[in-house]
């Protein structure tokens, strides 16, 4: 039996630990897969790999850069050990997997808890069916705050949810307690969950449990949540001379910019409030959103059979990931939309089309499964069209031209990808508009690529460099990707049509890559 203040552990399911562990073994190897050949996908993945480098090489100005420090601090350590790109996508990869872990070990012993059975298919089912999502995939291959972000989401979903459940006043209270831990850290960990705030006052509203909240647990709450501010904000001002405030400043920036960016975006709110649900019907799973409304529908009727007691109604796994889901989807639909928007959605997604299948009658269950089995078929194809089916990049390629030419100095048009193939001696700088140049080419740069990514970026400032003639190119045509313009959408502000619109345009030019003379012969 638990201690009287600690919350009731969930039983382990150990019938669904093969199918579970198999799972998790297949989606590893999918990630991993031509991983290399395919280098870092977007401009952030490149930019983070910098900003841990500096960090980690002393430079803490960096720190508070992406308003999401613990990522920076934990691949800092990992920077000072190597500066090879490949380690840190490697490192990417087994944390999204971790995550995906945790979150289907939780999933199974809510399921076990309720006196149900979770099988080793349905272990299985789950892992595949969010694991071999197209978006989890692509962000579980980059270098960004998302893959990592999923362990700390699954560890706040799993103790958030034993606090919304019946038990002793004192498990619930602990487990409150053990979701403001990994709620202060995933606020450490990436500014997107600021997003969860609303969520979970949401949810704590539904279950009423108001009694959990008496006495010191507030403050206790509180206390948990500010830690982390208070010791790297502090960390910053006495380590790296920056303004205390600079952590919560960044957040303000996010929020309220005070210029438009190179894209010409300002407002960080958008009516394109069908772009998700378009989204998700047009390159994810279709089950996704029918498990949304079944299980928001069996969910409800599990809460309203249950008894009312002093401190309301527990509330079943069914509706506490429709209510999750749910208001995720109705806050993003209000902001600049990209896909990976609904990172910390899609599990919890997956998780309700796999749950409301073991609903269904006897006879239906044979037809369930056929339709499952043909969802996961469908994201395979997905993966191959959106990810697999491209050739090795390029950019290996432009940096030995550039090494083979003496190139000291090189700037490149918004992208960052060629960044890693750079040598130590090759200083490297990304513009965003032609009118640099004439300065880079009195500093001494002597070679200008061309990069396409302009054109994910929907950064049109480059038509005179345009119309010269190249002294070579490559083609790259990872960067005519429409999931890489529709994660962009959020920098360039477009709404899903005009986004797919200007990607088909962008996908008719046959050279990505091109390498210009900037400096005297």
């Amino acid at each position: 039996m638990p201690a009287n203040n600690a919350a009731p552990p969930l039983p382990a399911p150990p019938t669904a630990r093969r199918g579970l562990v198999l799972a998790l073994l297949a989606v590893l190897g999918l990630r991993l897969w031509h991983l290399f050949a395919a280098g870092l996908p977007d401009y952030d993945s490149v930019r983070n790999w910098q900003l841990v480098q500096e960090l980690a090489h002393g430079d803490g100005h960096s720190m508070f850069f992406t308003a999401g420090p613990g990522f920076n601090l934990l691949f800092a350590l990992l920077a000072r050990v190597t500066s090879d790109v490949r380690a840190f996508q490697v490192a990417n990869v087994v944390l999204g997997v971790a995550g995906l872990g945790l979150f289907a070990q939780f999933v199974g012993q809510a399921v076990a808890a309720s006196g149900r059975p979770w099988r080793n298919a349905e272990a299985a089912a789950l892992v595949l069916l969010g694991g071999t999502g197209l978006l989890l995939t692509f962000s579980g291959r980059d270098f960004t705050a998302g893959a990592g972000g999923l362990v700390l989401a699954a560890g706040l979903l799993r103790s958030h949810f034993r606090r919304v459940q019946a038990g002793p006043l004192a498990g619930r209270q602990a487990a409150l307690r053990q979701a403001a831990w990994w709620l202060a850290a995933g606020l450490c960990y990436s500014y997107k969950f600021l997003l969860v705030l609303p969520i979970l006052g949401a949810l704590e509203a539904w279950r009423a449990d108001w009694p959990a909240w008496r006495g010191a647990v507030k403050w206790q709450v509180l206390g948990r949540l500010a830690l982390p501010y208070v010791v790297l904000m502090a960390a910053g001002a006495l380590l790296a001379g920056l303004p205390w405030h600079r952590w919560p400043a960044t957040y303000v920036r996010l929020i309220l910019p005070d210029a438009p960016n190179p894209a010409g975006r300002q407002l960080v709110l958008s009516p394109d409030f069908f772009f998700y649900f378009r989204y998700l019907w047009a390159f994810e799973s279709p089950l996704l959103l029918p498990g949304l409304a079944a299980g928001a529908w069996l969910g409800w009727r599990q809460w309203r059979a249950l008894p009312p007691g002093p401190a309301g109604r527990p509330l079943p796994l069914l509706l506490y990931l429709s209510i999750w889901a749910g208001c995720w989807l109705a806050g993003m639909a209000l902001l600049q939309k990209a896909p990976r928007g609904l990172t910390y959605v899609f599990l919890p997604l997956a998780a309700l089309v796999v749950l409301s299948l073991r609903h269904l009658p006897g006879r239906w269950r044979g037809p369930g499964a056929a339709v499952l089995l043909a969802a996961l078929a469908l994201n395979g194809y997905r993966l191959w069209q959106h990810l697999y089916r491209y050739p090795p990049s390029h950019y290996p390629e432009v940096a030995a031209w550039l090494h083979a030419h003496g190139a000291r100095r090189v700037a490149s048009t918004v992208g960052l990808g060629l960044a890693p193939y750079l040598s130590e001696n090759e200083e490297f700088t990304s513009i965003a508009n032609e009118c640099q140049l004439g300065a880079l080419r009195r500093q001494g740069y002597d070679y200008v690529v061309l990069d396409a990514y302009w054109q994910v970026a929907h950064v049109a400032q480059f038509d005179s460099l345009r119309r010269q003639r190249p002294l070579a190119a490559w083609p790259e045509t990872r960067l005519t990707e429409p999931l890489l313009f529709l994660e962009h959408s959020e920098f360039t502000g477009l709404n899903y049509d005009q986004t797919l619109d200007w990607q088909r345009i962008a996908a008719h030019d046959s050279r990505q890559l091109r390498v210009y003379r900037l400096g005297p012969q």
